[in-house]
């Protein structure tokens, strides 16, 4: 693979990213488009550190995709057996409309809070879970920008590693800044040149 198709296949991957994270809000299908955009980063970036010779430009952004997958899986696992076991102590069968729609009728008079305080407690794990997950993912991936940087010797790669680490520290407002580093990180692969 040439040195610009690996710049351009990462530089539309991580656009994709950024427009997948905007469209999140608005279109169903903006998954689909992130997960496209992830995998050509990839591509771009096993061409990369082939050219630079540096292998850890690619392992670290693979690492911190996997670390970020596992973790969510783990996540979202806990935190639907929780849920499933929570509604069973309380008699509802998940997949019965019934259950349901008669739940409501006596919950004034014999009501049992444990389950609902297991979900709550479920829930704050997996958060948990979330939050380490996303720095530990943000870190490697800080550590790939920061190799490509020096290599490249475009200073915007560490500047947009340094943005998606403090993101990821910082909860809810950090989301932005780890947009503004995949904003910044692509404009920097647009501007890479063959040196």
């Amino acid at each position: 693979m040439t040195f610009e198709s690996s710049k351009n296949l990462s530089a539309v991957g991580a656009l994709l990213i950024v427009i997948g994270a905007v469209l999140g809000f608005v279109v169903s299908f903006s998954g689909i488009l992130s997960l496209i955009g992830i995998i050509l980063l990839l591509i771009g970036l096993k061409g990369l550190a082939d050219f630079y010779k540096e292998e850890g430009i690619f392992n670290n952004a693979l690492y911190s995709i996997l670390i970020a997958v596992v973790g969510c899986v783990v996540g979202v696992g806990i935190i639907a057996v929780t849920a499933v076991s929570a509604l069973a102590d309380e008699g509802i069968d998940w997949a019965n409309v019934d259950d349901w729609v008669n739940y409501g009728t006596d919950v004034f008079t014999d009501f049992d809070f444990s389950p609902i305080l297991d979900l709550l407690v479920a829930l704050l794990v997996g958060l948990i879970i979330f939050y380490v997950v996303l720095i530990i993912s943000m870190y490697f991936l800080r550590k790939s920008m920061n190799q490509l940087s020096t290599k490249s010797g475009i200073g915007l790669f560490g500047t947009a590693g340094i943005l998606v680490l403090i993101g990821a520290v910082i909860p809810v407002i950090g989301l932005l800044l780890i947009w503004i580093g995949f904003v910044l990180a692509t404009v920097a692969l647009f501007q890479m040149k063959k040196e």
